[in-house]
């Protein structure tokens, strides 16, 4: 397996964060530097990272409901509380993609770093829905400006998904991860998001999972996740 790969089969990182660290020098194998991502390396081959040895794990997949307040990041000691701090696992969890520290609802998080890169690789365009609650009832060109898709500061954006299920409730659904893409889109149209929340992920819906709860999927939800991201573009 090539090293970049077998980082990210074991929780390492994604394999794009993989290759990063690699070309950092922070790779060993079997004591020695190595900056080849293509190695081909397997389980006896003394693959170390920072010092610490690496071996493949158990892929788990959890999806959260996260609060306002904690930030999409791994652990942060003594800093702000972290999604990764309110998932019950032993495993070296990542958060897939991001969600601002201001906006709640569903994230997932993984060690299995090629799924995490199928979900969040812009190629794949995996969709994304949220439910927004605006300052002011959406107007019908508002509606409008976001299917046709908006020009940002970083570039137009692509056509996106609206539902007005009330005049200051929409469900928004974009298959970009642009940083806080969906507040700035509104913004764009002249409205303003009071609350923010991540309803569905690919195939994977909320539900009723409260509000700072999580839990593991089960193999078929992960083996639809896998078909969200099929390259079949």
């Amino acid at each position: 397996m090539r090293l970049a790969k077998y980082l990210a089969h074991s929780g390492v990182a994604s394999r794009r964060r993989s290759e990063e660290l690699i070309a950092a020098g922070r790779v060993r194998l079997g004591g020695d530097v190595v900056t080849d991502p293509a190695r081909d390396v397997d389980e006896g081959s003394g693959v170390e990272v920072d010092g610490r040895p690496v071996a493949p794990e158990p892929h788990e997949v959890w999806m959260l409901n996260k609060p306002v307040g904690v930030v999409s990041t791994a652990r942060e000691p003594g800093r702000r509380e972290a999604v990764t701090d309110l998932v019950d696992s032993a495993r070296r969890l990542y958060p897939v993609g991001r969600l601002d520290v201001d906006s709640t609802g569903l994230i997932l998080l993984t060690n299995d770093g090629a799924l995490a890169e199928r979900l969040t690789h812009p190629r794949y365009e995996v969709p994304r829905t949220y439910r927004v609650r605006l300052a002011r009832p959406a107007t019908p060109e508002q509606a409008r400006r976001l299917r046709r898709g908006i020009d940002l500061d970083d570039g137009p954006t692509a056509p996106a998904r609206v539902r007005t299920p009330s005049p200051r409730v929409i469900e928004i659904t974009i298959h970009e991860g642009r940083n806080r893409q969906v507040r700035r889109m509104v913004e764009a149209v002249g409205n303003r998001i009071q609350e923010l929340r991540r309803v569905r992920f690919g195939s994977l819906a909320l539900g009723e999972l409260a509000e700072g709860g999580s839990r593991r999927l089960r193999p078929a939800e992960i083996d639809r996740l896998w078909k969200d991201a099929a390259d079949e573009r």
